[in-house]
């Protein structure tokens, strides 16, 4: 098996409104609802945000159980000053790390429900391409 892309991601929180003004307004994330649910998007990115053990579905397991990585061709010094001007939940400033295709810089801040967030960019600009995405008609060709 070899896994391409990620789909979704569900958060779960005891708070919907909280977490949506963190997401929205620290990271300038696009929320709509759908389906009777809030969801968030950034690129070709979702990720739905779901009321914390009011129900026992996998989603609803834990709350504050992920860090997520979210890449920006932004340059590290704007992304850190847009931060830093909202007044966002900051853990470090400007960090190196390597990351799964190389080296990059990070910066690490905390969402109201304990999650890890990574904003990092790839040092170098061909690691930043964005992923393939299959569509209906290349999936029939197979």
């Amino acid at each position: 098996m070899k896994l391409r892309d990620n789909h979704h991601i569900v958060l779960t929180t005891p708070d919907i409104d909280r977490c949506l003004r963190f997401y929205h307004d620290f990271l300038s994330m696009e929320a709509h609802e759908k389906d009777g649910q809030i969801c968030l998007y950034f690129g070709s990115c979702e990720i739905t945000l779901k009321k914390g053990l009011t129900d026992f579905t996998p989603s609803t397991v834990r709350m504050g159980i992920i860090n997520l990585c979210l890449i920006t061709d932004d340059p590290m010094e704007d992304v850190l000053r847009e931060l830093e001007e909202r007044h966002a939940p900051l853990v470090t400033g400007i960090v190196d790390r390597n990351g799964a295709r190389g080296p990059m810089k990070s910066i690490y801040l905390i969402d109201p429900d304990g999650n890890f967030i990574e904003i990092a960019r790839y040092a170098d600009k061909t690691l930043r391409k964005k992923p393939h995405f299959i569509d209906e008609d290349e999936l029939a060709s197979e």
